[in-house]
């Protein structure tokens, strides 16, 4: 179980940190939150769709088709795209709330040194280090535009749109098709049957674009059958390096929120 540690000057002026190494602590994530700001992003390279929390209906990408593994990730750590969901970006740092909804920064216990080794998590002024900072302010842009997807999310949930996505991926020849559990999408009949006055709702709270992006993303079901492909051959041991060649076209790990051109 991932233990995230809160960072503080008094304790760790003097710790260190593991920079993230790649994506092998997403290797068995099936899915990743997403954010409306990077709905332009995702797209071309991911279906998306929703779980469910609790009340609440989180928008996802999906990662994988069992519910255990990442087919995003090749076996040495590295991403199979050209784009990273904005919430792995982050690690291995992330913010948390107090009770008092105060934004705490902290770091993953695995990836925090108190030795002299990695990078240092404070500069000799006891302020936080260039990097450090850099992902911080990313962490901050990153929740603020996580409070306006979940508010959106929460109007298409209340709108009724939001229906069970009974999804069966085939497999090829001879294999049953896989059936993919906990997953919801839109439903466009009760989507395009709202009131007026119900569907301006949707569209001033930016619920509209989620809407659309999730029903026209079921496009890209094939990276995932794709991607399943690839590591099957890898198991194998027949996967050669021209292989991945369909998977990357440089990859945009900036710690940036400008999605636009």
């Amino acid at each position: 179980m991932l233990q995230w540690i809160p960072i503080s000057r008094t304790h760790h002026a003097e710790h260190h940190y593991q920079p993230r190494q790649a994506y092998r602590f997403a290797a068995e994530q099936p899915v990743a939150s997403i954010l409306l700001a990077e709905l332009g992003k995702l797209l071309p390279h991911y279906a998306l769709g929703f779980i469910q929390q609790g009340e609440q209906y989180q928008p996802v990408a999906l990662l994988g088709l069992n519910g255990q593994h990442n087919l995003y990730v090749h076996p040495d750590g590295r991403w199979l795209g050209n784009y990273v969901p904005a919430s792995l970006r982050g690690y291995p740092f992330t913010l948390a709330h107090t009770e008092q909804q105060q934004q705490v920064l902290c770091i993953a216990e695995d990836h925090l040194l108190e030795n002299e080794q990695g990078e240092p998590l404070f500069d000799a002024q006891g302020q936080l280090d260039e990097r450090v900072q850099q992902t911080l302010k990313f962490l901050q842009e990153f929740e603020k535009n996580r409070q306006l997807t979940q508010q959106a999310a929460k109007v298409l949930g209340d709108s009724g749109v939001i229906e069970p996505w009974p999804l069966q991926v085939e497999r090829g020849e001879g294999q049953e098709p896989l059936k993919v559990q906990g997953l919801y999408r839109i439903n466009e009949t009760a989507l395009n049957e709202l009131s007026a006055e119900a569907f301006a709702s949707l569209r001033s709270h930016g619920a509209l674009a989620l809407a659309y992006g999730q029903l026209f993303s079921m496009n890209q079901l094939s990276q995932l059958t794709e991607r399943a492909k690839f590591h099957a051959q890898q198991q194998a041991g027949k996967a050669a390096d021209e292989n991945l060649d369909a998977f990357f076209d440089g990859d945009d790990e900036e710690l940036t929120f400008d999605f636009g051109e």
